[in-house]
């Protein structure tokens, strides 16, 4: 058993957001680990098809793209309808997709909390409720469905940043995250959360361009790598992780837990 503690082979998995960035990261975990089937999801076909078929190529398993917005209710049945008609089982889900927006207390705009709000918390919710039915046909006592959240440290943490709907998104995901846990458990549903801290990404484009920069502000001394990324959710999804329920892992090289100074800006990932 322990030989095979961090295999993923045969497992069926979803990612939203999957076609860059930390979503690319998991998905590209996953595959590596043995996962059969990976679905990505994202609003653009070109570069979810681009990523998917890059996945497969590259790490085995097929890796299928489901081009599917899914800030919607509309989106989210569509997508679900469409795992459920592939698959009658699904292993793991990891709710990764989300959106940001800055801007001053003053001139904060509705839509602006309204997009954020709606993709980052309320999908989350909806689309594991809508994919309930494959999660509790794969998941048994020895062998549990996995629903991996994905946070950030902004919702742990005052981010200096007026990015004042995404915090609030991801503080609300993390509670979230604990309450579904509580319920789903029941049906051997182990959800669970990941908080990033700086990655490079179109979303934390500070670490993308600024690595050095924003890395001086990190206990680690260096900004996230693919591979931290991709360990993480490996070990939620595969058998090391089955114990570890309601919990959400800061993976931040130190910035929230272990950081004697007062952080900085720039950490969203």
């Amino acid at each position: 058993m322990l030989r095979n503690l961090f295999s993923l082979e045969g497992r069926i998995a979803l990612v939203t957001g999957g076609s860059r960035g930390i979503g690319k990261m998991i998905a590209s975990g996953l595959l590596a680990h043995g996962a059969a089937r990976v679905y990505i999801t994202a609003r653009k076909a070109g570069p979810c098809e681009e990523t998917a078929k890059a996945l497969a190529a590259e790490y085995g398993g097929e890796c299928i793209a489901l081009p599917i917005d899914i800030s919607t209710m509309a989106g989210i049945d569509m997508l679900a309808t469409e795992i459920k008609k592939r698959e009658p089982k699904l292993d793991i889900l990891v709710n990764n997709a989300g959106a940001a927006w800055g801007a001053d207390f003053d001139e904060f705009p509705e839509s602006g909390w309204d997009k954020v709000m709606n993709l980052n918390l309320k999908t989350p919710f909806f689309l594991t409720k809508a994919l309930a039915a494959p999660l509790r046909a794969a998941a048994s006592t020895d062998r549990p469905a996995k629903v991996i959240n994905i946070a950030s440290i902004d919702g742990i943490f005052v981010n200096p940043l007026e990015t004042y709907s995404y915090a609030a998104s991801k503080s609300g995901l993390i509670h979230l995250t604990r309450r579904m846990a509580a319920k789903l458990i029941k049906d051997h549903i182990v959800v669970t959360a990941i908080a990033p801290g700086p990655f490079k990404s179109d979303m934390n484009k500070a670490a993308r361009d600024n690595a050095d920069e924003v890395a001086a502000r990190v206990p680690a001394g260096r900004v996230g790598t693919d591979e931290d990324m991709a360990g993480t959710a490996i070990f939620l999804a595969s058998r090391a992780g089955d114990y570890v329920v309601g919990n959400t892992i800061a993976v931040d090289g130190g910035i929230v837990y272990a950081n004697p100074g007062i952080p900085g800006a720039g950490w969203d990932s």
